[in-house]
């Protein structure tokens, strides 16, 4: 069964709930951000169960648009990762995200093939499609034995980046960022944010995770938005959490603590063609040397 990660585009309480994240219709989201509660500084590092802490922030930063990511603890009860899930997103857009992203498998996690195919429904209208093109068949001693292709066909192609009130997005999951030539592809084809909803284990999170994320986002100057799965799901699998948002120039710009919760970030799209034009290393490539790694997509 393959398993794909989708937009889903359904009505609830007003805004559009998106798997990988939300969108707020602009005349909603401009009532939120005229409430006088919340302040967030740009380059802040903000992290909290469901309430995060009011900041002094200046006009200009408070203008940028505002993206929160979601650290949940999937199981193979449905019911309460939806009322989990729903309830971070109604604080994301309570404190004015025009995005909000949720992990890799933040309808369930189950506990073998068969539990996954019991468990899979349809989720809503698709608006866009991304079947992960990298599976993760491996076995990492203290971690437990990870085989992909046992449940999931990987997927064909890439999906060209979507277009959302924060920048347009380049769709990955999970362990495709392994893969630079999929996010050098993404951002040739006009990426500014890349996403990789993901479930990393005990043992490759603590070595990998954040050097890989900053990685994707210091070689394609892109920002890097990375919501997790955290904690343990049932008797034979747990994630590593540690969701996060890096910066173009490679900086950890927010981060979740441990458990469920949210962190929230600000995308400066000036930034980050400010940071293209001073450091041009697209200009600065030689596919005459090595070739075209992450060809265009068509």
């Amino acid at each position: 069964m393959a398993f794909e990660l989708r937009k889903y585009l359904s009505e609830e309480k007003g805004f559009n709930l998106m798997l990988g994240f939300i969108i707020r219709p602009p005349h909603q989201l401009l009532s939120l951000l005229s409430c006088p509660g919340l302040r967030i500084p740009r380059f802040s590092v903000l992290c909290a169960p469901l309430r995060l802490r009011t900041m002094a922030v200046s006009s200009s930063s408070w203008e940028l648009p505002l993206v929160a990511v979601c650290q949940v603890t999937s199981t193979p009860d449905k019911e309460q990762n939806f009322k989990t899930c729903a309830e971070l997103i109604r604080e994301a857009a309570r404190l004015g995200a025009c995005l909000a992203f949720l992990p890799e498998a933040f309808d369930f996690i189950a506990r073998d093939p068969e539990e996954t195919q019991r468990l899979s429904e349809p989720l809503g209208s698709v608006v866009a499609t991304y079947r992960k093109t990298h599976l993760c068949d491996v076995e990492i001693p203290g971690q437990g034995p990870m085989r992909e292709s046992n449940s999931t066909i990987p997927g064909p192609s890439l999906e060209s980046p979507i277009s959302t009130p924060a920048g347009k997005i380049g769709l990955a999951i999970c362990y495709d960022m392994r893969f630079p030539e999929l996010s050098l592809a993404l951002v040739q084809a006009g990426a500014e944010i890349l996403t990789y909803p993901s479930a990393f284990g005990s043992v490759t999170g603590p070595a990998h995770w954040e050097v890989l994320l900053r990685a994707r986002a210091i070689e394609t100057q892109c920002y890097v938005v990375a919501a997790a799965q955290c904690g343990r799901h049932h008797e034979k699998r747990a994630s590593y959490g540690h969701s996060m948002v890096v910066d173009p120039w490679g900086t950890v710009v927010a981060r979740c603590s441990e458990g469920p919760g949210l962190c929230l970030a600000r995308i400066d799209l000036n930034y980050l063609q400010q940071l293209r034009k001073q450091l041009p290393v697209f200009q600065h490539r030689r596919p005459d040397l090595y070739g075209n790694l992450g060809h265009p997509l068509s």
